[in-house]
């Protein structure tokens, strides 16, 4: 399968909408983690053009590991509560930061960054990773994305 440019729309709904449509094409035979982590970057981070680091952290233990993402070189482990992804893990909640240097803890990767989401992965009562993103754009993701994210990871 080769990849199809898209262009997603601006009104939030339909831009989900398109998401979920293409992670649910690219997912869709594939049965191993990494390699569906993997396309869900590369999908992901093709639909935020203004986001420069898209990827997933796993638990492992009790850290967080790094695996399949698009952008710079990233921290290799995060320990739980730590930063914003172990933040996210520990209250077993999305983030959204608007200005990461306004965060306590934020763990830098990249100086350009100025505002991250993260959102938990969900196997039943378990969290399995997180899904990350930052922006050069202070304040980039909403509450909107939050919603479309929690939705889209679904199909993980």
């Amino acid at each position: 399968m080769s990849y199809i440019e898209v262009e997603y729309p601006k009104d939030k709904a339909a831009f989900y909408a398109l998401l979920r449509e293409q992670l649910a094409l690219y997912l869709a035979d594939e049965t191993d983690r990494t390699a569906r982590l993997a396309n869900a970057s590369a999908v992901i981070a093709q639909a935020f053009p203004d986001a420069n680091w898209v990827g997933f952290y796993l638990v492992d233990g009790d850290t967080l590991a790094v695996g399949p993402f698009q952008g710079k070189p990233a921290v290799s482990r995060i320990g739980f509560g730590k930063g914003v992804c172990g933040t996210a893990w520990a209250q077993r909640r999305a983030q959204v930061v608007e200005e990461v240097s306004c965060f306590a803890g934020h763990i830098a990767c990249d100086c350009n960054t100025h505002s991250e989401i993260v959102i938990p992965l969900w196997d039943g009562e378990r969290i399995w990773g997180v899904l990350d993103m930052d922006s050069v754009l202070p304040g980039h993701f909403t509450d909107a994305d939050r919603v479309g994210l929690e939705e889209a990871v679904r199909l993980l």
